[in-house]
This record gives C-alpha cells, structure tokens and sequence, in this order.
C-alpha cells in the first residue's frame, strides 16, 4: 500500500506522509444528486452490516445449539454476556419490557464488533481495496476504504437517534400520551415553574443523542488516527536506512501498547453505550 500511496502523494502534489492519513480518512462514499449532503458512507454501511449479520448468526446458532449439559467455550461466552447485561437491566430498569434486555445485548455485542474492526491493521482492508482496483484497471487513488463504523459520526448519530426515538416510546407506553408530556412542564419544579421545567426538558432531550453519539465517534475516531500515526513512523523508509531500524522498534512497542490500551476502550465505549440506553429508558419510565 506504501507505494500505491507514494503514487497518490505524487498525483496530489504532497508528501506520502499527508497523502496516506488523508487517504485513510476519506470515507468510499456515494452521492446522491449533485449537492454533497446527500451521501451514503457505503463502507460504514457494509461493515456494520456484516457485522450485525455475524451477531445474529452466532447468538442464533448457539441459542439453537445450545445443551444442558457441559456447554462449549462459544456458548459459555455468550451465556456470559446475557446473564451479564441482563443482571444489569435487572438491576437499573425497574418497569416491566420485554425489549429493554434484548436491546441492551444487541447494543453492546454490535457496538463492540464495530469498535473491534479498529484492531485490523490499518493498511490491511484499504490495502487490499486499493490492490484490487488497480487491477481491475481503475485508478487506486479513488479507492477509500474505512473499516470502522463507529468512527464515522453518520453510525453514531443514527444509533443515538433510535435510541432517542425508544426513550419517548417507552414514555409514552408507561405514562401515556398525556402523562408524558405533563411531565415536560411540571417536572422537576412544579406547574410553577412550567416554562423552566420545559426548558429544562427539551435541553435534557436534546442533549442525550449528542451526547451518546459524539462520545463513542469522538473515542474511536482518535484511536483509528493514533493507529494511523504509528503506521507513518516507517513510512517510505528504506530496509537498510538507519531510520527505519531506529524507528521500527518504536513503532513496534507503540503499536502493541496502543492495541493493549485500545481493547479496553473499544470495550468501555459499547459498555458505555448500552448502559446509558439502558438509564435513559429507565428514566423515561418512572414517573416523577
């Protein structure tokens, strides 16, 4: 991918080093009509596709393979993560749903294989993307490839937004149409205080899917660009240039480091994501 990039740097005019974190940011996008608003992020779409097909094909075949007696490691792990996530609905929901502990299981399972993409090497999938362009006779330099969904604020935002949607669902269905929104001007204050109580309300609203969508963007997004980074350090380096063997071993620790450091994170963050869904849908349940 290096020398494909070297190639793109010099059709740009810029340095490798720019070209190939440029290169490694730019979404394979499709637009529709002529304005740039309109456009689908069709990597995104495709990983978290794939990945969402995955989830449902193992949680399926193990729920339909799964035995009484001495379960295998795959059913021991996903029995793990129900009876986990769904001690936590127990505990944090108090209302009664049937779709609260299934949602909080597909957020958790899906937000993490999409986070976990970021632990591909970085010039492994666009590599191959832009390798097989150019043989099938296209020009490499318009091949992006980005494999990591939750790095592209569009998933996020989406993902934040059903949930926003299930939260005035669930209040609605629990307190009913005139319920729910009496709450909007005479919670937390009183009817007092109808106008703070509503302002109140619609900024409470209105941040929940900024925060939730800005969160896990903002924390994946930086781990893809520090992956990235640590690629450069050897980039267009000759085998037998001292640069290249007093880097390499830099690159090398860095890169495990960060890998080590990021497993946690990329474990948090869908952690995080579901247990804030998970709250929301709860406080949108109680009654003031």
């Amino acid at each position: 991918m290096h020398e494909l990039l070297t190639r793109v740097a010099e059709a740009e005019g810029s340095g490798a080093m720019t070209a190939y974190i440029k290169h490694h940011l730019v979404h394979w996008t499709l637009k529709v009509g002529d304005g740039a608003f309109w456009a689908i992020h069709l990597d995104s779409v495709f990983f978290k596709a794939l990945l969402a097909a995955l989830f449902l094909f193992v949680f399926i075949r193990v729920a339909r393979r799964s035995t009484s007696g001495v379960p295998g490691k795959l059913q021991c792990a996903v029995e793990m993560i129900v009876e986990f996530v769904d001690g936590l609905v127990k505990e944090t929901f108090h209302g009664k749903s049937k779709l609260i502990a299934p949602l909080a299981i597909t957020i958790f399972c899906l937000v993490w294989l999409m986070n976990f993409m970021d632990m591909v090497p970085v010039d492994l999938i666009p590599g191959a993307w832009m390798k097989a362009h150019e043989l099938a006779g296209h020009d490499p330099h318009h091949a992006y490839m980005r494999v990591v969904s939750t790095a592209d604020l569009n998933t996020t935002l989406g993902m934040a937004l059903c949930v926003f949607l299930l939260i005035q669902y669930t209040g609605i269905k629990h307190k009913g149409v005139g319920g729910f929104f009496k709450e909007f001007f005479t919670a937390p204050f009183g009817p007092a205080g109808a106008p703070a109580n509503l302002l109140l309300r619609l900024i409470e609203e209105a941040v929940r899917p900024v925060s939730l969508s800005l969160r896990l963007f903002g924390n994946m997004y930086a781990g893809e660009l520090i992956f990235i980074l640590i690629a450069v350090m050897t980039l267009g380096a000759s085998l037998a240039s001292a640069s290249f063997w007093a880097l390499a071993p830099v690159q090398l620790i860095a890169g495990f480091a960060w890998t080590v450091f990021h497993i946690l994170v990329i474990t948090l963050q869908a952690f995080i994501f579901m247990m804030l869904t998970i709250v929301y849908l709860s406080m949108s349940a109680e009654h003031h």
